[in-house]
């Protein structure tokens, strides 16, 4: 059974200053997330589910439906602040975003029934990930509770036009996740050093080789249990909030505190790179000008 893939692209590029799913980077309209469904193709995933906002979904669906449907199985599915919220729960009037990447994944439930692994729509991870991660689906690894994520050093995932957040992790001799903590803000300051926001707003250095999440996860149907669960403890807490986020590693982290689940972390060679603001786009291009002259990918993975 082939597994799927899960992108989620429902994110408003407030930092990006608009869209950037949609945004070119390569010949012929490619994007990453292009990119991206042809890494996961090659190595062998057979769905691929978009989590998308509904406002621009005609946009979403004109450009991609029809790009991949011969190769993969297409579907998409809307992230709306009132979707999958506890019964009788209402969200507060100034509530305009939806509730994080958690909130997000949550709407692929009913069109997931396979092992699954999910990403960001504006993270390029590279084909050894996919490969990898492909791997431990496939090999009946990814069981009930034990799950994977690839994982990226710090220093090789930073943008210098900002800060960012990632999953800062710790990984035991065995090459077993034993927790992620959502960090913000994290940037090199003038002196070199690299430093990021704990969650409790406390200042924090990070060494170069610090192993992070970029949201390149494997799981198995039965974490949209846990998922779901988490959620609604998180909006009897937090619900309230108007700019409270609901992440994937916080779920993570809370299964691994409670040993109620386990995570293998795969490294690969692949480099990553991504476009959170305007000022990253020019570098993306010319890494993928790079790969495709390298002879990674054709010079062009859309049809004209």
């Amino acid at each position: 059974m082939q597994p799927t893939l899960i992108v989620l692209a429902a994110g408003m590029g407030a930092r990006y200053g608009g869209l950037k799913q949609l945004d070119v980077i390569g010949p012929n309209g490619a994007t990453i997330m292009d990119y991206s469904v042809y890494d996961a193709a090659q190595a062998g995933f057979g769905k691929v589910v978009f989590i998308i906002r509904g406002h621009f979904r005609a946009a979403f669906e004109h450009a991609f439906a029809k790009r991949y449907h011969k190769a993969l199985e297409i579907a998409f599915v809307e992230q709306e602040p009132d979707k999958e919220l506890p019964v009788g729960f209402l969200p507060p009037p100034d509530r305009s975003k939806p509730w994080g990447t958690g909130h997000a994944l949550l709407m692929a439930g009913p069109q997931t029934k396979t092992p699954f692994a999910v990403i960001n729509a504006d993270d390029f991870y590279g084909r050894q990930a996919y490969t990898a991660m492909a791997a431990f689906l496939h090999t009946g690894a990814a069981q009930q509770n034990n799950y994977a994520m690839v994982s990226y050093q710090t220093g090789n995932t930073l943008s210098e036009s900002g800060g960012v957040s990632r999953g800062v992790c710790s990984v035991n001799d065995r090459g077993m996740l034993t927790e992620v903590v959502e960090c913000h803000q994290i940037h090199k300051t003038p002196e070199g050093n690299i430093v990021c926001e704990s969650p409790d707003g406390t200042p924090t250095t990070l060494l170069p080789d610090t192993q992070v999440s970029m949201n390149f996860w494997g799981f198995t149907p039965d974490f949209f249990g846990h998922l779901q669960s988490a959620f609604h403890s998180f909006i009897r807490e937090r619900g309230q909030e108007a700019k409270s986020e609901f992440y994937i590693p916080t779920v993570v982290n809370q299964l691994l505190q409670d040993r109620r689940a386990s995570v293998r972390v795969l490294t690969t060679d692949s480099s990553w790179f991504g476009i959170t603001y305007k000022e990253d786009r020019p570098y993306a291009e010319s890494r993928i000008r790079q790969l495709i002259e390298q002879g990674v990918y054709p010079h062009s993975i859309i049809r004209p």
